[in-house]
């Protein structure tokens, strides 16, 4: 990479970084993850004796699914 080019890739970083603080000083809303339904989905381990993979693939759709209908 070019000292141009680096050069060009920090003043957009800057950019970024001030639009950011602008939105933070100004109480714009920030995103929250949704980890309410993180506990429905159990611990994935390959061993014989955790939830087989498809009852685990299973479990993670349903919860999918849960949560499509929750943020309609």
């Amino acid at each position: 990479m070019t000292d141009t080019q680096l050069q060009i890739e920090l003043t957009e970083a800057r950019r970024e970084i001030q639009r950011l603080r602008e939105r933070v000083s100004v109480g714009a809303p920030t995103a929250h993850k949704d980890l309410s339904l993180v506990s429905l989905v159990p611990k994935f381990s390959d061993s014989v004796s955790e939830v087989p993979l498809e009852e685990f693939i299973s479990i993670i759709e349903s919860s999918a699914r849960i949560l499509g209908h929750l943020t309609q």
